[in-house]
């Protein structure tokens, strides 16, 4: 596999933007997401990770405890508007996009193909790119973002957020609060179907919590999660 530079840097935007690794709603796998609610509050697609989200790291075929919610999230959204981005299936490290084919077999849904890996801005163009293809395109802060890694997924899903011009003379306030009407909504999947990269998760839960008691965004999180969550 090739090494994910964008990863790798992504802890370096902490620096002058801790929001950015902020989930929005915090679940142990998607069984918790009531797609329905998500469905009412506007939202009309969705990107969701591969590996250890919904499935066993390296497999194709979806984990069978999550059969139930999975085909619920299709029924609510429709199979064409969920896409699979993966940092292996449809990337460079998948020749001919052979495991692409497979997961998208198995899943019965889209893979994104692309050559930079989750969260470079040039994955999320591929990704705005597919959704504004479709026939009712869907713009990114219509999405909601599902995956098990807070460098990649979380981050991914923040740095889509809209550049939206102020009306007022007042300081623009988008960088220092979530604004849902101008970014997907991110959705960091917790539990772990196979243990991988512990270190990392157990630094990215960490940062999570330092950042969310700083920057006061506990209460936010909080309302979300009751709101989307069964």
């Amino acid at each position: 596999m090739l090494l994910n530079i964008p990863g790798l840097l992504a802890p370096f935007q902490l620096l002058w933007k801790p929001r950015i690794i902020l989930p929005h709603v915090i679940v142990t796998d998607i069984r918790q997401l009531d797609f329905l609610a998500l469905r009412k509050a506007g939202y009309r697609g969705a990107v969701f990770d591969k590996d250890n989200c919904l499935t066993i790291p390296y497999r194709d075929t979806l984990v069978p405890e999550l059969q139930n919610a999975w085909q619920e999230c299709r029924e609510v959204f429709g199979e064409r508007n969920i896409l699979i981005v993966s940092n292996s299936a449809g990337t460079t490290d998948d020749p001919g996009g052979i495991q692409a084919e497979s997961v998208s077999h198995h899943l019965s849904v889209p893979v994104l193909h692309h050559d930079s890996p989750k969260p470079a801005y040039r994955c999320i163009s591929a990704i705005r790119a597919y959704f504004s293809s479709l026939p009712n395109p869907i713009q990114g802060h219509e999405l909601i973002i599902v995956g098990d890694r807070v460098f990649t997924d979380v981050v991914m899903a923040n740095r889509m957020k809209r550049r939206v011009a102020p009306s007022t003379g007042e300081p623009d306030k988008a960088s220092s609060i979530h604004d849902l009407e101008n970014v997907p909504l991110a959705v960091w999947t917790t539990g772990v179907w196979k243990k991988e990269s512990m270190m990392i998760r157990w630094i990215e839960r960490h940062l999570v919590d330092v950042v969310g008691r700083r920057t006061n965004s506990k209460p936010e999180l909080s309302d979300l999660q009751g709101v989307f969550t069964k």
